[in-house]
Formats: structure tokens, sequence, C-alpha cells
């Protein structure tokens, strides 16, 4: 999350494998850093305030203090690192990849960081603007590709009036499955 590039509006990606767990974030290495510097621990916050939020949340442990940690379990292979991605492959052991097929569709459904924040913000039902005031966004074209037409499609929220998706009285509620993700069901 806080090591992807956002400019370009490219999430961040987890997927869970038969055989591995990995985690691919846009922009590839920051700019002026090189794969040895980074490999030696070298750190270089992409999105300082980003940073400085999970730290404040203890989401993260001490700055730069994650490739020593993984290279403590894992040899440098596990990355993979082109000029715009940056993927980390966990490979799962025996036991777990015996289990992660049958798992995987109901645990981790593909949502995008910002369908996550919309989830968050969602209480009963709501109108668009509503919604969009709830995550403190302004733009209402970016709301509607990034938020509100991916939770739709993913099924996480459904419209109260289904019939009438342009009627000004429409509003939005988690679906049975948004409910689910949300531990509300």
């Amino acid at each position: 999350m806080v090591h992807n590039d956002y400019s370009a509006e490219v999430p961040p990606v987890v997927e869970i494998f038969a055989d591995r767990i990995s985690i691919t974030s846009y922009g590839g290495l920051v700019s002026g850093l090189s794969r040895d510097e980074f490999l030696a621990g070298r750190s270089m916050p992409r999105n300082r305030e980003l940073m400085r939020v999970f730290r404040d949340l203890d989401l993260v442990e001490q700055l730069g203090s994650g490739v020593h940690r993984i290279l403590s379990v894992y040899d440098a292979s596990v990355f993979h690192i082109s000029e715009h991605f940056f993927e980390t492959r966990f490979p799962l052991e025996a036991e777990a990849s015996e289990v992660t097929p049958q798992v995987t569709p109901q645990v981790t459904p593909q949502v995008t960081p910002q369908v996550e924040a919309l989830l968050a913000r969602i209480e009963g039902e709501m109108t668009r603007q509503a919604i969009q005031d709830a995550l403190g966004l302004t733009d209402r074209e970016h709301f509607r590709k990034a938020y509100l037409a991916p939770a739709l499609e993913q099924g996480v929220i459904e419209m109260t009036l289904p019939g009438k998706p342009r009627s000004r009285l429409q509003k939005y509620r988690l679906s049975a499955a948004g409910r689910r993700m949300q531990g509300n069901d």
C-alpha cells in the first residue's frame, strides 16, 4: 500500500495462488534507488504522508525494516523488479497450497483499495453524493470510475432502484457480499 505510485491511479494488487502470494505495486523502484541499495535495506519512501499515517496507526514497523525482515526468511529471488512494477512473490508451503485453491475465491475477493475505502464508509442506504462526501472526494467522475463502478461490478454494493440507475432518488447499500466482507452478515 505505502510503496505504490498512485499518480497513475494503478492500485496495488494482492493475489493468492496455490503456490505463492504475490504483491504487486506500480512504480518500480523509487527514482534514485538501485536494486543493490534496495537489497541492502536502503529506504526511500515513495509516499511520505501515507507512510506517516500508517506509522501513526502502528500498521507499519520501523521505517526501512521490511526488506531486512523479508530477507531473513526468503532470498532475493522473491523480488521481481521492472521499470514500472515491483512484485514480491512469497512461496507457500505444501500444506497451504493444498488448501488455497478452495479458499481463495471466498476469502480474498479482488477489491481495490478504493472499493475497500467505499465499503468502510457506506452506512445503510446512501446517495452517491453522501458516499463521495464521506470519502472526502470532490471529483465526481473519478469517484464514479475508481470507486462506485468497481464496487457495483464486484457486487459488493447494490442500487436501491436497480431499474432506474440514473434516478435522482438512487441510493446505494452494501450487498450480501459486501456485508460478509465487512463482517455484518
